[in-house]
């Protein structure tokens, strides 16, 4: 039987094991996926010494804290500095981003087309920041990344009126808003939000987020993660099943 698994802290509402599980019953794979929520990165190596995987996912808050650990890195998710996918083959690992896969799929499912879009605000600077980032820099998508906490990016007291009217995408990152903590919202300039604006947030529990709802009480177009998450995790298992490393 072959191993799959999750690692990220905390997994208590974690989309992928039931998703993997499920995929496995109905197909008759002779394989498991569990989740491990492991509270510092540095156990990751005494996990992969237990247990034999052959791959593993993993989400916040490790996506970028994983990358020393692996011995090899895809170039995308090199340019990303962020892994979600791990390969296991002849006791080598191998990190991929699947999470670009899934991004930028689902993006155009909202948008339609790139060019409809004048500029993109992307909310948080994580590994799903970066990939977020990478999508919108191929589709030729300007855009600037507003953080809380990292004084190199746009903070939300400096989005003012006109940055709102330079941009029709405002992309979610953060976990705020994520169950159990469905109350919190990021602190934006809502009431500038209308009917031309397109909002994107990368979390699906709950399916609307108070982000997502503030923007549908205004009649921005909105969608949730979950599309997302079903790519990147379909793009995981065809990673781990292909034959070379």
């Amino acid at each position: 039987m072959k191993n799959f698994g999750l690692i990220g802290f905390p997994l208590s509402h974690s989309f992928s094991p039931a998703y993997f599980e499920n995929k496995f019953k109905r197909e008759n794979i002779n394989a498991n996926y569990k989740a491990y929520p492991i509270d510092d990165i540095n156990r990751y190596c005494e996990l992969i010494e237990n247990v034999t995987f052959s791959g593993l996912n993993v989400t916040i808050p490790y996506k970028e804290k994983i990358l020393p650990f692996l011995d090899e890195i895809d170039e995308v998710a090199k340019k990303i500095g962020a892994v979600n996918t791990i390969k296991f083959n002849k006791g080598r690992s191998k990190g991929y981003n699947t999470d670009v896969f899934g991004f930028e799929v689902s993006l155009l499912k909202l948008i339609g087309y790139p060019e409809i879009i004048k500029g993109a605000l992307v909310l948080g600077s994580g590994g799903a920041s970066h990939a977020v980032c990478f999508i919108l820099e191929k589709l030729n998508i300007p855009h600037q990344i507003v953080s809380r906490n990292d004084t190199r990016y746009l903070g939300y007291d400096d989005i003012t009126e006109k940055i709102c009217s330079d941009i029709n995408l405002i992309i979610n990152t953060t976990p705020l808003g994520m169950s159990p903590n469905e109350d919190k919202r990021p602190e934006l300039p809502y009431h500038w939000l209308n009917e031309n604006y397109f909002l994107y947030d990368l979390i699906y529990n709950p399916e609307k987020t108070i982000f997502l709802t503030e923007g549908l009480k205004r009649g921005c177009k909105i969608k949730n993660g979950h599309d997302m998450l079903i790519l990147q995790a379909d793009k995981s298992w065809e990673i781990w099943n292909q034959p070379e490393m």
